[in-house]
């Protein structure tokens, strides 16, 4: 089935927002896509149409098997991409979501065996998000978010949330990087700042950022 970047492009949104809220709504979908309200209504229908989601007004958007298949395979290529351009091609982590948004579209089955392979087949990518397999396996994390960790608690950053350049650059600036260790030393009150503990500093984080930051702990 030859789909356009569109309807990929809304398969891969129904995906992410799945995980990020649960319940899919029309009006989320909306500002993820940066569309009017009215024009995803009539592409969840088309998609219904083509049984790659199931939709009933006021009740969501879920991904059909064969939605979340596609869906997977445009996150995989996207994933590799992003580790490609970082490790191959030297981008900063900051830059390379938005080459890969262009580039994962056109990425051909035969280019994306050759990159995974070249890469040594990985499982994350720059970020630390999960790479889906290439029979549409991925293996989701369970993490906290670093704004809900305690106060004395150590933990091991596992992602940074990759379609925000700024955040990216904030958290590359002060070391943030998946497979960091990092102390909660002190929580601010009234929503301030998040002071950190590394093995060679102590640095500030703000509340924001800290929501967009995954993290597992590692002691009690």
């Amino acid at each position: 089935m030859i789909l356009s970047e569109s309807i990929e492009d809304y398969l891969k949104a129904i995906y992410a927002l799945k995980k990020e809220v649960g319940k899919v709504v029309t009006t989320q979908l909306a500002e993820r896509l940066e569309v009017k309200p009215a024009s995803v209504t009539g592409m969840v229908r088309k998609l219904a149409q083509m049984k790659l989601v199931t939709y009933k007004p006021y009740q969501g958007v879920a991904l059909t098997k064969s939605g979340r298949k596609i869906a997977l395979e445009v996150i995989r290529h996207h994933r590799l991409l992003e580790l490609y351009l970082s490790e191959v091609m030297g981008l900063p982590w900051d830059k390379v979501h938005i080459e890969a948004e262009k580039l994962e579209h056109a990425l051909s089955e035969e280019l994306e065996e050759r990159i995974d392979e070249l890469l040594g087949f990985p499982t994350t990518d720059p970020h630390g998000a999960p790479i889906p397999s290439k029979d549409g396996k991925v293996a989701e994390h369970s993490s906290d978010r670093l704004v809900d960790v305690q106060v004395g608690q150590e933990v091991l950053i596992s992602e940074v949330k990759d379609d925000d350049s700024e955040l990216l650059r904030y958290a590359g600036e002060l070391g943030l990087f998946p497979g960091e260790s990092v102390q909660v030393e002190n929580i601010a009150p009234y929503k301030g700042p998040i002071t950190l503990k590394t093995k060679h500093k102590k640095i500030i984080v703000g509340r924001e950022a800290a929501k967009q930051i995954l993290v597992n702990k590692i002691s009690a």
